[in-house]
């Protein structure tokens, strides 16, 4: 069988000690968390991330000495790095991405290079090395919803350069499923949160606020609703679609099933981390209009059917346990900027 065809015959659902699989942005905040649950059970794991000269690896950087965890530095824009990396991987869970709404607006052309042709060049990896691909979509490529909670069958509205360049790798992942066969799943995670994850996102913005010292609490808008899991819960999420042959061609969304306004999310976060302050909407982090996403709730039940997955960390608990992570490791979220 040579390595085209090797790509056409699924991989039945197994655990996954002594399997090589390769993670793409995997010194990330989800991809580090998934490189944590591979290894607890056994995977020898690929991670790709991105080169940096001064060769920082994060939150990775225990795995340095380590057997079971192989570093490659590449960018998934070069397909002959991507093809290499690859290589002898029976799964690739495919995070690389270029992330954050608001710097979309400022360079939309990044997006769709890093998006879409990098999307691109790990499928046409895959389908020549005979791996499973796990791709990871976003929550935010439905947009505000119009109907709730939102099934894998609603509608994809673009309303940022990054949302756009998200559905655009999603088609070309599952292009690569009806045209060639190629074994893809689509994972669509909505608004994980936890330890690691940057000051980019509302819950670690406000905790490093409060935990800076601040007695205001600095926030856009208040009213949109977000379906927030943890992630080690989303982590979980990536495994048991990877296992589960039912989710091929499928798209699998992640989410708890519950919402909560950012306003009620704010005033959460301040019994959380123990701290007094009061909320005050902010105008410079408003979105422009039009972008705001209002809503976003999730239909998870072709998770739970599918792969049977759900999500085990409530969100108190959640932020609990988030609130505790920034609290000792503030330098890494720059608490000086959130100072008020």
């Amino acid at each position: 069988m040579n390595d085209t065809t090797a790509a056409h015959t699924p991989i039945a659902a197994q655990d996954w000690n002594g399997r090589t699989v390769l993670v793409t942005g995997a010194e990330g905040f989800i991809g580090s968390t998934l490189v944590d649950l591979l290894v607890e059970r056994g995977a020898r794991v690929r991670a790709l991330v991105h080169y940096k000269p001064y060769a920082e690896r994060g939150y990775l950087a225990h795995y340095l000495t380590s057997s079971q965890v192989e570093m490659v530095a590449g960018d998934v824009r070069d397909s002959g790095r991507v093809l290499d990396a690859v290589a002898g991987c029976d799964t690739v869970f495919h995070l690389a991405a270029l992330i954050g709404i608001p710097y979309s607006y400022q360079a939309p052309e990044a997006y769709v290079q890093t998006n879409v042709v990098g999307t691109q060049n790990i499928a046409a990896a895959c389908l020549r090395h005979g791996a499973r691909l796990i791709h990871t979509s976003t929550s935010e490529v439905y947009g505000t919803a119009i109907t709730a909670p939102i099934s894998e069958h609603h509608p994809l509205q673009p309303q940022s350069p990054y949302s756009a360049s998200k559905i655009g790798a999603d088609m070309a992942a599952l292009s690569y499923w009806h045209a060639f066969e190629l074994p893809v799943s689509v994972v669509r995670p909505f608004n994980t949160y936890g330890p690691r994850q940057s000051a980019r996102a509302v819950i670690p913005t406000v905790l490093a606020q409060l935990h800076s010292g601040a007695r205001e609490v600095r926030l856009g808008s208040l009213t949109p609703t977000r379906d927030f899991t943890y992630a080690t819960d989303t982590a979980e999420g990536f495994l048991a679609v990877a296992r589960a042959d039912r989710t091929l061609g499928e798209v699998v969304n992640l989410g708890t099933g519950t919402e909560v306004s950012i306003g009620d999310l704010a005033k959460a976060l301040i019994v959380a981390s123990g701290r007094d302050a009061e909320i005050v909407v902010d105008p410079t982090r408003l979105r422009p209009g039009g972008s705001e996403v209002e809503r976003l709730l999730s239909d998870n039940t072709k998770a739970r059917e599918l792969a049977g997955w759900q999500p085990r960390v409530d969100l108190d608990e959640g932020l609990r346990r988030t609130s505790a992570w920034v609290a000792e490791n503030l330098h890494l979220l720059a608490p000086e900027r959130y100072q008020v």
